[in-house]
């Protein structure tokens, strides 16, 4: 699976770590950056570039790396086509997948510990969309952006 990859400097350390667990795992990994930890970058920008790389098909799942990972979806969910969620445990990690077919995870490296975070993205990357009652419920997901998007002018 091809996997865009980002993180702020917040987020830099656990997104070098995940990805050499992305590509161990025999996935594609497109790092958007950021480079270091020891000059501040804007989540706003990198998470921009993972939600669009999902949106535009060049990714088929996106995760972002930061403090938190709030800012980070909140950015990303303005992506038309984007389903991004923040996990910072392995429940919400489950039921992102499971229910609401997320395609972008945002984790808080502030906010977990190296092996609850590895345990997040195991989880996240390995469970599957249920389908069911919730493809209709992610189906009026699809169906309001699209109306959003006529209202708004995208």
């Amino acid at each position: 699976m091809r996997i865009a990859l980002g993180a702020d400097h917040a987020g830099y350390r656990y997104k070098e770590l995940f990805k050499g667990v992305l590509v161990e795992t025999g996935h594609e990994v497109d790092d958007l950056g950021c480079r270091t930890d020891e000059v501040p970058s804007d989540y706003t920008d990198i998470s921009e570039r993972v939600a669009r790389a999902v949106a535009e098909g060049r990714a088929e799942r996106g995760v972002i790396v930061a403090g938190s990972g709030n800012g980070e979806a909140i950015v990303a969910n303005k992506i038309h086509g984007v389903r991004a969620t923040v996990c910072n445990d392995l429940y919400t990690a489950e039921m992102a997948r499971r229910h609401n077919d997320a395609n972008l995870l945002c984790v808080g490296q502030r906010a977990v510990g190296d092996a609850v975070a590895l345990k997040i993205l195991e989880v996240w990357m390995t469970t599957d969309f249920d389908g069911g009652r919730h493809a209709s419920r992610v189906g009026n997901i699809a169906a309001l952006e699209d109306r959003l998007e006529k209202e708004y002018g995208g």
